[in-house]
């Protein structure tokens, strides 16, 4: 009895390890080949000027509909009847025109009257007045547009015109209006080093000069970035013909003594002169310009200057008649500023000073004046503030991106705000369940608000400034794509290893799912920390990820702890110092909440895969879990940080600067970047791995993939390794999806494929 029991189960796990690949379903189910099963997704406004009005056209099984809207009049109405407009078309023409693929685009409605438009089809030019359906054909002349000659691309004009810069050789020229012979205004310009748009090359010819003029033509500015004694990296391009070619980058890794620097110049075109303005504060500091009505301002030039600590940042004005620096606002942030969010607005020529910062450790905004001098906080609370997509000076109040602060919804998803620069009358313009994007109209009263989530098609509605829903516009058909048995992913949510954190993701499942069978389980990573790529917003098929699932898979995309800037400093700071190992538990306790929630995912079979720093994040969890994930694929995967780029490894593990005095007593500084390697694990390989690298990549240079195969190598372990000749950071080619699926096949399903 015992040796039949124990037959019965070594048939049982055997049938269920030799379940067969699905790929049929796997390619029926790509993105590629789902894209003649739906049409329109999304509605892209054109503004009409003058208006609040905008058209758009939304392709439907039958052909384009093309809409005219009014949000006044809460109206949207068809612009012609297609049959009739073809029709008017073919007669003018002699083209035959297809319904099905008929566009009209370039249209030019007539100012003042957004009824009446004109557009070019066939060659020939024609006006349509929608009220009266009338197509009228334009004359030559009437359609005759005159463009006057251009300018050589590589001169920059004063706003008067009576100046003109050029760069040659990487020096600036200046001519003026008066002159034909050009003045030579720098030469210590060079290669690296350059005053040109086209700092990194050698050139005989003219070029864009790097300047920006202020708006009374009496002074315009270059801030100049210095790349001399950056180490150069190099890859070699073994497709080029007839003979390999070497390419040369400068690339700054974490640590190094030499990385960009900067120095800002001033120049006076009536008299010759420039000022190299004094910016130094901090070592290696990363300066950049900040946005300022130069124009209408003249006199006023802001910058800032962040520590290459990350830390330390300030706001400065330079008074572009001395070039005396003023500092406005210093502040610190630790562990580092995230420079992905932050944003500073100068307005009033420098009057209000519009600042963003984590001081509370959330981001939020702050009104200071000229001098910095706080006057009001203009957002609070425990959300994500970031991001300014409008700004009305006159109104004095803006519209900006925030998450978190709708409850009961992910905090992942964009929500837009508006409020005044004093704080008062924040408002959501946004509501709805999910991932928003919006489009504002010309007068700034009226927005077109698109949003989804990756379980529901996108809606597209026009509000008012108070967020009400004035006028419904689309929801995306997706029926023809119903019936062929596509369904939307799933929404999941589980706790971090804290057992308190909630986690929020996607869960992709076969279409032809059957709950009482075992399913190996297969995790797609990007661990951030500047962004976890989990979807939020409706897509096709993320990734492949809704495809992978076709195999016989249970695919999941979850974002975890140290992996969202939009969770406040304390959700995303987790991984700090930390840059190989934090996102590690919580995939794996994520994995086996799932496992212990749904009976049909089975926990002896789990594959991870990812590319770049999920790359980096699936090697490490095969090699720190070896017992746990059997399979993994990782692309591209920075499993060095040591030699990736300096802005990465050391904004999120840290750098550490010294000070030391020399013979002289003169002080040098030092920067020290030490960050654990993935290569350190390699012992601990059991499973399968297959490494992937494009041999031209120059994000994440091809040296990461070849370190970690010589650490396997050393430990004698048996790896897989693919080179994909031509093939830069983006990877991501018919190719690689389909050796990605067949890796999986293989190991995780037993190698049986249909």
């Amino acid at each position: 009895m015992k040796k039949i029991l124990f037959f019965a189960f070594f048939c049982c796990a055997f049938f269920s390890y030799a379940q067969k690949a699905d790929l049929k379903n796997c390619y029926k189910y790509s993105e590629e080949n789902l894209k003649k099963y739906y049409h329109s997704l999304s509605v892209f406004p054109s503004w009409i000027s003058g208006t609040d009005m905008f058209w758009y056209n939304y392709i439907t099984p039958g052909g384009a509909k093309y809409y005219l809207v009014d949000p006044v009049r809460k109206k949207k109405l068809e612009m012609f009847d297609m049959e009739d407009m073809i029709g008017k078309l073919t007669q003018a023409t002699g083209i035959s025109f297809n319904i099905k693929d008929f566009r009209l685009g370039g249209l030019k409605f007539d100012e003042g009257d957004p009824y009446c438009f004109s557009f070019s089809k066939g060659g020939l030019d024609f006006h349509y007045n929608i009220r009266t359906r009338e197509l009228k054909k334009l004359d030559p002349e009437q359609a005759c547009r005159f463009y006057p000659p251009a300018s050589p691309y590589w001169l920059k004009f004063s706003p008067d015109s009576s100046y003109s810069i050029y760069a040659y050789r990487h020096n600036l020229y200046l001519l003026n209006r008066q002159d034909t012979v050009p003045v030579q205004l720098t030469t210590d310009g060079e290669k690296y080093y350059s005053y040109s748009n086209q700092k990194d090359s050698d050139s005989d010819k003219n070029t864009t000069p790097n300047i920006v003029w202020a708006g009374n033509s009496k002074v315009f500015y270059c801030l100049r970035q210095d790349r001399r004694k950056v180490e150069n990296c190099w890859v070699v391009d073994n497709l080029a013909e007839p003979r390999p070619k070497l390419r040369t980058y400068k690339f700054p890794m974490p640590g190094e003594k030499y990385v960009f620097t900067y120095d800002l110049h001033l120049f006076y075109p009536e008299t010759c002169q420039h000022i190299v303005v004094n910016i130094d504060k901090y070592p290696d500091q990363e300066v950049r310009i900040v946005a300022s009505d130069l124009e209408n301002c003249p006199e006023d030039l802001y910058f800032t200057r962040k520590s290459r600590t990350c830390d330390k940042m300030d706001l400065c004005r330079v008074d572009t008649r001395t070039g005396d620096v003023f500092e406005v606002i210093s502040e610190t942030s630790m562990p580092y500023f995230t420079e992905q969010l932050f944003d500073c607005r100068i307005l009033n020529g420098g009057e209000d000073i519009i600042w963003w910062s984590e001081r509370t450790g959330w981001g939020q905004y702050y009104l200071y004046d000229k001098y910095g001098k706080l006057k009001n906080t203009i957002t609070s609370g425990t959300f994500t503030a970031c991001r300014i997509s409008h700004l009305d000076k006159l109104k004095r109040r803006f519209i900006f991106e925030g998450y978190g602060r709708e409850k009961g919804m992910d905090p992942a998803y964009r929500f837009f705000y508006r409020v005044n620069f004093d704080g008062s009358g924040l408002t959501l313009l946004t509501p709805g369940n999910g991932y928003h994007s919006i489009e504002l109209s010309k007068q700034g009263n009226y927005l077109l608000d698109v949003y989804s989530r990756v379980d529901m098609a996108p809606v597209s509605v026009v509000r008012d400034m108070k967020g009400k829903e004035i006028l419904p516009l689309e929801k995306a058909d997706l029926s023809l794509l119903y019936s062929t048995g596509w369904r939307e992913p799933q929404k999941i949510a589980v706790k971090s290893a804290d057992g308190i954190t909630d986690l929020y993701g996607v869960m992709y499942t076969p279409f032809d799912m059957d709950s009482t069978r075992k399913y190996p389980l297969v995790v797609y990573v990007y661990p951030g920390p500047q962004e976890d790529q989990v979807p939020q917003a409706f897509s096709m098929d993320d990734n492949g990820n809704q495809a992978l699932a076709q195999l016989g898979l249970i695919v999941i995309h979850i974002g975890y702890r140290g992996g969202s800037m939009f969770r406040g400093k304390n959700f995303y700071n987790f991984g700090y110092g930390n840059l190989r190992d934090y996102p590690l538990a919580d995939c794996k306790f994520a994995i086996e909440q799932l496992a212990d929630r749904y009976a049909y995912i089975d926990r002896d079979r789990v594959g991870i895969y990812g590319h770049s720093g999920g790359g980096m994040m699936a090697a490490a969890a095969i090699l720190t879990y070896p017992d746990f994930f059997k399979v993994a694929v990782a692309a591209s995967g920075n499993y060095d940080n040591n030699i990736y780029t300096k802005w990465w490894g050391e904004m999120y593990h840290g750098v550490k600067m010294k000070v030391k005095k020399d013979a002289d007593g003169i002080k040098k500084y030092i920067f020290e970047s030490k960050i654990p390697t993935i290569m350190e694990l390699a012992a601990n390989l059991k499973g399968k791995l297959l490494l992937v690298t494009g041999d031209m990549d120059i994000n994440v240079h091809p040296a990461n993939t070849f370190r970690l195969a010589n650490a396997l190598i050393k430990a004698d372990k048996l790896f897989d390794m693919m080179v994909i000749p031509g093939a830069d950071h983006s990877i991501d080619s018919p190719y690689y999806f389909n050796l990605l699926r067949h890796y999986f096949a293989e190991h995780l399903l037993g190698g049986a494929i249909e």
